[in-house]
């Protein structure tokens, strides 16, 4: 592989035709994450069935799914029953390309296969970004799957974390690992201390919905796993009326931990009610400064760009963050912040490392290592 990705066999071809050929593969590998982004929110394959028109199910053959020339060509219609075809499908496709663009430019002269390992993580970004805005989750598919495919990454290039053997690139990509998942859990764990509750004001008689695995509200569903971290958090609503399978509450109050809930004077076992439905004003929910798959997420990209990137990007992140929230209120838009999710930001800044220069990086890492000297704090890798 290592004599495949040589750069004297690749520099035999004009440096822009590779461009051309990074940009068009980008848009392709945007095409698939396309079915990725829709997909996997819904635990659906994103192999089988082929791709297909989601109103009418038509199958659609090759030369219609032709990265974005097929969407301008149909005017951001299906071919079959004329339905609308989101923008997105097209936009996802050039920021992919572009972005495979970009790091071929800007990683292609010292490796191809360092610019193609910063392709992959970039594409995750992407489908997280996407999926995160419009479901608030991040996939496991993305999170776990960035962590494997980050240390597998660091073995093959060790450019990944400017080091010379694999030995060490895998050292720094552990490194990372334990202290992205580390340091954001740190973060998570003192949000819940510090914000403790949250009370969402809604439409009157507004239905929410409690399944096995996830809270659904009128505009989108949060996974319990981003509620519930400890046996002390709590979800508490006044209901207007309250259904279970099997009998009705009206006009009762509801209180739900990870073990109980509690309906008035009723008492249940959360594993003996598989399905609740409420009718009411507003909920309070406890509240944290990112959600676990936020946790994971940053562990990835630990384990793509080492600990000092994780830092990097956990406090860029809180910039941007502060940066939206006062845009936002400028433009009295504050209720948009509680509905933004926190993975766009940590990937945007993750994004600002990777194309950021090795001066800027260089001298970052060793604030870090200077700062960690100072505090005997042992971080190892580069």
């Amino acid at each position: 592989m290592r004599a495949t990705f040589d750069p004297e066999i690749w520099a035999q071809v004009p440096f822009h035709f590779w461009s051309l050929v990074f940009f068009s593969f980008g848009c392709v590998v945007g095409s698939f994450l396309n079915v990725c982004i829709y997909r996997m929110p819904l635990n659906q394959s994103v192999v089988s069935p082929p791709s297909h028109c989601p109103h009418c199910n038509y199958s659609i053959p090759w030369f219609l799914n032709i990265p974005l020339f097929t969407w301008l060509y149909l005017r951001g219609k299906c071919a079959n029953c004329s339905a609308p075809i989101s923008i997105r499908y097209f936009l996802v496709e050039l920021l992919t390309g572009l972005t495979f663009l970009a790091c071929w430019l800007k990683f292609g002269d010292q490796s191809a296969l360092l610019a193609l390992a910063y392709c992959l993580l970039l594409a995750g970004f992407i489908v997280a970004t996407f999926i995160d805005l419009e479901h608030f989750i991040i996939p496991d598919e993305i999170t776990i799957g960035g962590i494997v495919a980050g240390f597998i990454c660091s073995f093959i290039v060790p450019q990944l974390h400017a080091s010379n053997t694999a030995s060490q690139s895998l050292l720094s990509s552990l490194t990372g690992i334990a202290v992205g998942g580390g340091i954001v859990y740190a973060v998570l764990r003192g949000g819940k201390l510090l914000f403790g509750r949250q009370k969402i004001e809604l439409a009157a008689d507004s239905k929410i919905v409690f399944t096995e695995t996830c809270l659904k509200l009128p505009d989108h569903d949060i996974a319990y796993e981003e509620l519930f971290y400890r046996n002390s958090d709590v979800i508490l609503l006044e209901g207007k009326r309250v259904e279970m399978i099997d009998r009705c509450f009206p006009e009762t109050s509801v209180r739900l931990t990870p073990k109980t809930l509690l309906m008035g004077d009723s008492k249940f076992n959360t594993e003996e009610v598989p399905y609740l439905e409420a009718t009411t004003n507003a909920i309070t929910l406890p509240r944290e400064a990112m959600g676990f798959g936020d946790v994971k997420f940053m562990a990835a990209i630990g384990a793509f760009l080492g600990w000092p990137a994780v830092v990097f990007a956990l406090l860029i992140s809180a910039v941007i963050g502060a940066i939206v929230g006062v845009t936002l209120i400028l433009a009295k838009r504050s209720e948009w912040s509680s509905r933004l999710p926190y993975g766009p930001y940590i990937a945007l800044a993750a994004t600002i490392w990777i194309f950021s220069t090795a001066n800027v990086q260089e001298w970052w890492t060793l604030q870090l290592k200077t700062l960690g000297q100072i505090f005997l704090i042992p971080f190892g890798g580069a």
